[in-house]
This record gives C-alpha cells, sequence and structure tokens, in this order.
C-alpha cells in the first residue's frame, strides 16, 4: 500500500503520517523532515534547499524527486508520502518514479481544513531544538520549554504569520490542480481535518480499510 497524503500546511498531515506508519507498519516519507535533514548536514545542497524554502518556495521537482527516490528503493515497506507531490509536475514524475520500483499509488486523501483555521495551526508551532519534537502553544501564554524533553522550543522561519499566508498562495496556485490530477485517477478521497486528531485518524483508517 503507497499513500499521498494530502493537505494544506497546518492541516496535521505529519501527526497522521506518524500514526498511520504505527498502526499499519509503512515507512512515513514526510518531505518536509528529508530536505530539514539535509540543510542541518550543511552540504552545499543543504544551503542551497535553505535558500529557497527560506523564500518561502518550493524545491525543484527534479531534486525533490532524485532525493526521494534514494529514500524508496532502500524499502520493501508500503509509503506514506507526506507533502508530496505539490505539483501536478512532481505527481506524474512520482508515477514514473514508482513504476520504475513496480510500484504503484494506492489512496490518495485530501485532509480538508478551513484557512483561518490553517494559519492558526502554523502561527502557534512551536519546535524543540534537542529533540525536534513539534509542539502547539497557546497564542496567549506561549510554552517556551519542551514538555517531551526539557529543550528550548522556537518558532521556525516557515511558521510565521506572514510566511503561513505566503504558504497558503503558494498551495493554492500550485497544488490544488494536483487535487484534479487525482480525482481523475479514482483513488482521491476527501476527510473533514477540522476535528480532534483522533477522529481525524479513525477517518483515515476507514479508508484505507477499503482500500485493496
Amino acid at each position: 500500500m503507497n499513500i499521498v497524503l494530502m493537505g494544506c500546511p497546518g492541516a496535521g498531515k505529519g501527526t497522521q503520517s506518524a500514526k498511520l506508519q504505527e498502526e499499519l507498519k509503512l515507512k512515513h516519507i514526510s518531505t518536509g523532515d528529508v530536505l530539514r535533514t539535509e540543510i542541518a548536514s550543511g552540504s552545499e545542497l543543504g544551503k542551497k534547499i535553505a535558500g529557497i524554502i527560506n523564500a518561502g518556495n518550493l524545491v525543484p521537482d527534479e531534486l525533490m524527486i532524485s532525493m526521494l527516490e534514494n529514500i524508496v528503493k532502500s524499502t520493501d515497506a508500503g509509503i506514506i508520502f507526506d507533502g508530496f507531490p505539490r505539483t501536478v509536475a512532481q505527481a506524474e514524475a512520482l508515477n514514473a518514479m514508482l513504476k520504475r520500483f513496480h510500484r504503484e499509488i494506492s489512496a490518495v486523501i485530501m485532509i480538508n481544513l478551513p484557512e483561518s483555521e490553517v494559519v492558526k495551526r502554523i502561527t502557534s508551532r512551536r519546535q524543540c531544538k534537542k529533540c525536534g519534537a513539534i509542539v502547539h502553544v497557546d497564542p496567549a501564554a506561549p510554552a517556551t520549554v519542551c514538555p517531551d524533553c526539557g529543550g528550548e522550543l522556537y518558532t521556525r522561519a516557515d511558521d510565521t504569520a506572514e510566511r503561513a499566508k505566503h504558504r497558503l498562495e503558494v498551495y493554492h496556485h500550485d497544488t490544488l490542480p494536483v487535487k484534479t490530477f487525482y480525482q481523475n485517477s479514482g483513488k482521491y478521497v476527501e476527510i473533514n481535518g477540522n476535528q480532534t486528531p483522533e477522529k481525524v485518524f479513525e477517518d483515515l483508517v476507514a479508508v484505507l480499510k477499503k482500500v485493496k
């Protein structure tokens, strides 16, 4: 089973992917994590990627596919693609890449969320400098310490209100056409993301139980 999990920034794709990975024994590939790992390595590629992301833009298709291909060919497990593809060109490239490994997309699930909730979720998000955990804080009294390990929390560059709005603009321009692309495949399903994480997960599992 190979799944594409779609949704605007802040829709909870990472949270749900992690749960699905444990529940269904799948390989979770988060493009955000892949890119952040490369950036943290301090490589020339990482510096180039950092410049692109800090400007609020998408990493070029060829570069992203190349990085993902190295991961796909190293696992026999089914895969959850979290945050990819983000353009029709990426969707087509992903299909071609999976075909080379005798795989195909089993289901595409869109987690829908109102834009007002998207901005609220993104701007309340913090990451721990020590363990990397993502924490949502109360904007009225934001926490500064990670509840898991006690590390310092910080706001990532792409989680400010200004960047959140820009990311939504990029999402609508480049990513929503992917919805049409997958709707035509007959494998596309939408679920309500404006629920508790537990209810969203329940809906996801219900959809995937129907996938053959």
